[in-house]
């Protein structure tokens, strides 16, 4: 089960919504969260922080360290901000920040084929979520770049 959760960015701006795979991970392992207007002169801090296309997440280490008896990292392998949002443990909710509520809006078009032309709909459905992906890679987003 993953629960979402919204996190206001630094300069109160904007925000976005994170999962968190199995609820292994608190919210309060997100110390700061940087929207691109407020990320942009930040110094990033690699051991604490994840950048993604002008968002960064800062997290708190020594949260997570206390829940990384949860995780199934491998012998050897530091918790670090990367396993925590590429493995889905602290992430965004979809591809990007606000991707829950772009999609749906992309879909709805396609959405009324189903129910007039299935074969169709399975075709359309298919080469937009294609091209969609390619598209968020283009346009550099993280989790775009999974599988």
């Amino acid at each position: 089960m993953c629960m979402e959760h919204s996190i206001t960015c630094k300069c109160g701006k904007r925000d976005a919504s994170f999962n968190f795979k199995n609820e292994v991970m608190p919210p309060e392992v997100v110390e700061v969260l940087y929207c691109p207007d407020c990320s942009k002169d930040l110094a990033i801090e690699q051991e604490k922080m994840l950048h993604d296309n002008g968002w960064v997440i800062k997290y708190d280490m020594e949260v997570a360290g206390l829940y990384s008896n949860r995780l199934p990292v491998q012998d050897g392998e530091n918790l670090s901000p990367e396993i925590l949002f590429d493995q889905g443990y602290v992430t965004w909710r979809g591809t990007y920040p606000g991707d829950h509520i772009d999609i749906v809006k992309e879909k709805t078009d396609i959405a009324e084929l189903a129910k007039v032309d299935p074969k169709r709909y399975f075709s359309e459905i298919k080469t937009w979520a294609i091209s969609r992906m390619g598209r968020l890679k283009e346009e550099g987003w993280r989790k775009a770049y999974d599988g």
